[in-house]
């Protein structure tokens, strides 16, 4: 027979299922969240109408059009400047991607070395602080003086944004790893690369994936800077050169474009975080 009844009426040893009230929170936060959607749609239709200049602030349908238009082939006009909007959205992603990799890897090995090495955490991470604090069109003149107009400036300028939030979050990380674990590991003879692979690095993992998700944040904040010169085909050039001819309803097509693949980005960064890094928040 089953234990006496607990609070709540179930069994000893009966399962407790909180689905129902699961499901229903999860419903509710849809529901509040298509809400405030509908509300911001709203406000925008409102902001428009009381501008009364669509060069000014367009209206949602104007960008809705926009959007069929550029996603489309009409008149013999493919897109825009010849290239679909995904075109366009996809080539930046690669952008991103690869100058995203290329920071993130080098500030995971500086960010290493700097944690791992006081004289030269000294002597280096001063450095890394001040290309933090460079705005990214404060050194891109720079890189096309050295590398051209082509693709090769681009990703300089999204590798180097996206390094120091890496280098930073993993020299933190490694500097304060637990100093418990870490004489435990070199008392049983690890050595001292062994240490920092199998101690360091997944105690630090944490607030790495943080600065990686912080590294690819300022990348997508920088494609539209990376792309100012030569940027077409690509969503960031395509901002630019809808602005010079005033063309809102554009610049605010590609604007969302923008932030909803960053929204979707960084959802697979937190799902990977989860994934990998299944101890976060635990002791």
């Amino acid at each position: 027979m089953g234990g006496p009844p607990v609070a709540g009426g179930l069994p000893d040893g009966a399962p407790v299922t909180a689905t129902p009230f699961r499901r229903g929170r999860g419903t509710r936060r849809i529901g509040v969240r298509v809400l405030s959607l509908l509300a911001l749609l709203a406000l925008w239709q409102l902001a428009a109408a009381a501008a009364g200049n669509p060069s000014f602030v367009p209206a949602p349908r104007a960008v809705w059009d926009q959007l069929v238009l550029l996603s489309t082939t009409h008149d013999g006009v493919r897109g825009y400047s010849g290239h679909l909007l995904a075109e366009h959205l996809g080539i930046s992603l690669r952008r991103i991607l690869v100058g995203s990799a290329l920071g993130v890897a080098a500030g995971l090995v500086i960010g290493v070395v700097l944690g791992a090495v006081p004289w030269i955490r000294l002597v280096a991470e001063p450095v890394v602080t001040f290309v933090r604090a460079l705005p990214p069109l404060a050194y891109f003149s720079l890189l096309i003086i050295w590398f051209g107009i082509d693709e090769t400036p681009k990703l300089w300028l999204l590798a180097i944004a996206a390094l120091p939030p890496v280098a930073v979050a993993t020299a933190a990380a490694v500097h304060g790893a637990p100093t418990g674990l870490v004489e435990a590991a070199r008392a049983l003879g690890a050595s001292r690369w062994n240490v920092i692979r199998d101690v360091v690095l997944p105690s630090a993992l944490p607030e790495i994936f943080t600065g990686v998700r912080l590294a690819v944040g300022v990348a997508y904040s920088s494609v539209v800077a990376a792309e100012t010169v030569n940027g077409v085909p690509g969503i960031g050039g395509m901002v630019r050169d809808a602005q010079r001819y005033l063309q809102t309803d554009v610049v605010v097509l590609g604007l969302l474009a923008i932030g909803l693949s960053g929204l979707l980005i960084d959802g697979l960064l937190r799902a990977a975080e989860t994934r990998l890094i299944p101890w976060r928040g635990r002791t």
